[in-house]
């Protein structure tokens, strides 16, 4: 079995947005086996485009990805102002592998990254896995609301 590699990508993560790179800076399609991890395992994610897969990449400050070998096995991304404000998303490992500690790894980096490292509050959104960014420290906000308004 291969070895898991965490790989910290620069702000806007160009070089898996618009080389598909992966570990060892080796082209290896990353931008389609993000959007293949995406669609497979992260319902929240499903049938983004290329297009806005890039677009997230670019406004993104933080970008981690995990891989085993040639795989894509796990990936998140994070928004900061660097001072006040981060925000993660994306946070997703493939099925098969969850409950290994690859997701508590991709969590990890992202809050160790310089840019979030001294930033006031960070925030993120879920659904299903309160219970599992609460051990990595997340607390639930009873003092503030989630507000909501879609654009179509």
């Amino acid at each position: 079995m291969s070895e898991i590699k965490l790989l910290r990508h620069a702000p806007g993560s160009p070089g898996l947005r618009l080389l598909g790179l992966g570990p060892g800076c080796l082209p290896s399609q990353g931008l389609i086996k993000l959007k293949v991890l995406l669609d497979k395992h992260a319902f929240w994610a499903q049938g983004r485009s290329y297009k806005e897969i890039r677009k997230v990449l670019a406004g993104s400050t933080v970008v981690i990805s995990l891989w085993r070998g040639k795989r894509l096995i796990g990936f998140g991304r994070a928004t900061s102002d660097g001072i006040y404000r981060a925000v993660l998303w994306d946070i997703v490992v493939a099925g098969d592998l969850q409950g290994q500690g690859l997701g508590r790894m991709v969590v990890n980096a992202l809050l160790d990254a310089p840019s979030l490292k001294k930033v006031e509050k960070i925030y993120l959104m879920t659904t299903n896995s309160a219970d599992f960014y609460e051990q990595l420290g997340f607390q639930r906000s009873s003092n503030q609301a989630l507000l909501v308004k879609t654009h179509f």
